[in-house]
């Protein structure tokens, strides 16, 4: 399912603000927050009561003509900017201090809840997406928190005490000020909406000129042997202009948006500059209140475009909140009962002192199965009973769902219906950890993670020797891909292992999963990016490692697995013989001609290197 049109839909199912999910979340430092909001009271009724002090000076020392007790009026002023000055500095400290309390606990949530969710929640969203939630989402939500809440505070509290001491001085004259401020609410919100909608498009053309541009380095050798160009540059040309346009018509709406806001600080201005001159002339309204409304009238209107502006990012940051609590309310699709949680520990808190050594027997009773997003079954009363030490291939063409008995064996998703016993009991029985600490995977995809290459390999094995790990690269004949780095077992492996090539990085993550010493070995197209003699050196170290483990063994060469114990061939997600090599190969069925046609295929190409 694409996921920006996912979140379309669910963003019309979302409550105004999705605020109060935050609550839990809120309350380990409601504390700091409340004294945050506080300080922004304190703040802004000290913005709002500097105007009195200029009204106090006008009307007693420039009209009243006299310097007496300017002193402890100084004082008192100089007081207040200095306490002023503090509230805002430990505010921005407190504000600070919660937004990365906020964003750290989220991202850690986040990160720590995707460790337990099983692999159908990955399946069905991408990377990116995920990636979003944990990074982006939760930086948005702290800043929410901490910076928009003070603002809020700040500038609601600061229009209130305007209003009150206004209507306290003179109500004639508030009442005229007053009259602007619902037409420059709407207004405001007016040129607010357009312009959110503007930059959002803006952003969303960018993004799109970044993939272009993306493609256009990445993919530079196809675009050069395809001859496409001239398509790229036009794509190109015609994704900036379209960002020029919408840049251009947000730049105008900006300026109009500043415009207006001027003018309506202007239009109040000359309502208190009016009125003012017509009390002032009857000797109704001193000159200093007369400075107090002016200062009142032009400070106004920032407050009230800052209240609209932040409901709009309000209103925005209540899909990232949604998005955000619906990761951590997601649920696994594998997921250990009550029960065993409280004998053998979670993936966190493992108890491992009640964790049973594992023997290796696999038991599938009656299994059928589909995949949480499927619509077909892919297995239906399947049964199958795997000894200890047992050797079983899956064949099959690629994309023909080879991995699901493995999947299921790991137990990465549950049967739908039906069980799979690890040693004569329900693997739901005990937790997906112990199961797992006992497993060796090397994926066809290999995988290193940053760190070095020592790191790297004591990841199934945290308390390996040096000794060790290189009787372990030895054994897969990896010890030369290390031996030819500078640094030996102390070389980055780079982002990903971009330092190694994908067939090195498989001989290394199989290495890894040997060092382990699992009991149940799975090797996933283990040798499809290694070269034929490394592959011959991978096959023999197989035969050895194999020995008294279970293994599964996913391969596309049939002729890697003519030895198993038990051969199962897969077609369109399903089993459709299972035996041993003669027996599949004495039915002439499936397997046969997957055989056959690799044989046939090896054949045709020895042929050719003869004839070269």
């Amino acid at each position: 399912m694409d996921n920006s049109s996912k979140e379309t839909r669910e963003q019309k199912r979302l409550p105004f603000f999705g605020v109060p999910a935050l609550i839990p979340w809120l309350k380990p430092y409601r504390r700091i927050i409340i004294s945050m909001v506080t300080m922004g009271f304190l703040s802004s009724l000290a913005d709002a009561a500097y105007p009195l002090f200029n009204r106090y000076a006008l009307d007693t020392y420039v009209a009243g003509g006299t310097l007496k007790g300017i002193g402890w009026f100084v004082g008192l002023y100089v007081l207040v900017l200095s306490l002023q000055v503090a509230d805002n500095f430990v505010s921005a400290y407190f504000c600070g201090k919660v937004e990365m309390a906020i964003d750290r606990d989220l991202r850690n949530a986040s990160f720590n809840h995707l460790q337990t969710l099983s692999f159908s929640y990955f399946n069905q969203n991408n990377v990116g997406y995920i990636h979003a939630r944990v990074m982006s989402d939760s930086g948005k939500i702290g800043e929410l928190v901490a910076w928009r809440l003070m603002e809020m505070v700040w500038n609601g509290s600061y229009i209130l005490f305007v209003l009150i001491m206004m209507l306290s001085i003179n109500f004639r004259l508030a009442l005229m000020v007053m009259l602007l401020v619902p037409p420059a609410a709407l207004l405001i919100s007016y040129f607010q909406k357009r312009l959110v909608a503007l930059n959002r498009r803006i952003r969303e053309i960018n993004s799109r000129i970044t993939s272009n541009i993306n493609e256009g380095i990445t993919g530079v050798r196809s675009i050069r042997t395809l001859g496409v160009e001239e398509k790229m540059i036009a794509d190109f040309d015609a994704e900036t202009a379209n960002m020029r346009r919408t840049s251009v018509r947000a730049t105008h709406f900006s300026a109009l948006f500043t415009s207006s806001v001027t003018f309506l600080s202007s239009a109040a201005l000359a309502i208190v500059l009016w009125q003012g001159s017509l009390l002032s002339a009857d000797g109704l309204l001193k000159i200093g209140t007369l400075s107090v409304f002016m200062s009142y009238a032009l400070g106004m209107m920032e407050p009230i475009q800052n209240i609209v502006e932040t409901t709009s990012v309000l209103i925005s940051i209540q899909v990232n909140i949604e998005r955000l609590m619906r990761l951590l309310a997601e649920k696994s699709g594998v997921t250990d009962s009550a029960e065993v949680v409280e004998k053998y520990g979670d993936t966190f808190h493992p108890k491992k002192e009640n964790w049973e050594p594992i023997e290796g027997d696999i038991e599938f009773r009656d299994v059928t199965f589909k995949y949480p997003d499927g619509d077909e079954y892919v297995l239906e009363h399947f049964s199958l009973k795997v000894k200890r030490g047992s050797n079983v291939a899956i064949v099959g063409e690629t994309g023909a769902g080879k991995s699901t008995l493995v999947n299921l064996a790991c137990r990465f998703y549950e049967p739908t219906f039906g069980q799979v016993l690890i040693d004569g009991r329900d693997a739901r029985e005990r937790s997906q950890l112990w199961l797992h600490s006992h497993i060796g995977y090397v994926l066809q995809t290999p995988h290193l993670f940053s760190g070095t290459v020592r790191d790297n390999l004591r990841y199934g094995a945290p308390d390996a020797t040096d000794e060790e790990i290189w009787a372990a690269l030895r054994l897969v004949q990896a010890d030369s891909v290390v031996k030819r780095t500078k640094k030996g077992l102390d070389e980055e492996a780079g982002e990903g292992g971009e330092m190694f090539s994908t067939g090195e990085k498989q001989l290394l993550s199989f290495a890894r999963a040997i060092l382990a010493d699992p009991a149940i070995l799975v090797l996933d197209e283990a040798t499809s990016s290694v070269d034929t003699m490394t592959e011959k050196a991978i096959q023999d170290a197989i035969a050895t490692v194999i020995r008294g483990r279970t293994s599964f063994i996913i391969a596309h060469r049939l002729s890697t697995v003519v030895d198993a114990d038990i051969i199962l061939a897969v077609m369109d997600g399903k089993i459709v013989e299972q035996g041993t090599h003669s027996e599949l190969m004495k039915k002439r069925g499936y397997y046969y001609r997957l055989y056959m046609r690799q044989y046939e295929d090896t054949a045709v190409k020895l042929g050719f290197e003869q004839d070269a």
